[in-house]
């Protein structure tokens, strides 16, 4: 019994392991802004498009890669138990810089619909902290997305 789960559990990582890192980041990037749309539970098309213009212009993609990249991480995001899936590449391979630019997304994710729900606020806050972004960064971040939103 316990070589079937040894080997089910070694079959559904495997193919996670050959993955690109760099890949993994792009999804793993991906997968966290859908999910930060998704966390007030009203996922809307000003966020869609919002993730979608991030994503290609984070990793200078066009629109139809963009687009396959997106579908490719809500469906990682239905499929997933944990945040660790998506920080944990990104702790791995980027560097603080790197990290504060994702948590940037987040937040213009996040405000992009002019409200911030306590769902998002929290979200953004536990993947900095599983990124080891400091809460002065992420504030300081909230604070920059914010002004670019404002009139």
């Amino acid at each position: 019994m316990l070589s079937r789960l040894r080997q089910f559990l070694e079959a559904s990582v495997v193919p996670v392991v050959r993955q690109d890192p760099a890949a993994r980041v792009r999804l793993a990037v991906a997968a966290l802004l859908v999910e930060l749309a998704r966390a007030d539970h009203d996922e809307q098309a000003v966020e869609h498009e919002a993730i979608a213009g991030l994503i290609a212009r984070h990793f200078q993609l066009d629109s139809a890669a963009a687009d396959e990249l997106l579908a490719e991480a809500r469906s990682a995001v239905d499929d997933s138990v944990s945040l660790r899936e998506f920080t944990a590449p990104i702790h791995q391979e980027l560097s603080y810089g790197e990290k504060q630019r994702i948590i940037g997304m987040l937040w213009d994710v996040a405000l992009e619909d002019r409200t911030l729900d306590k769902y998002e606020d929290y979200l953004i806050g536990k993947v900095a902290e599983l990124l080891y972004v400091s809460r002065g960064d992420v504030i300081r971040l909230r604070f920059e997305a914010g002004q670019r939103r404002s009139p």
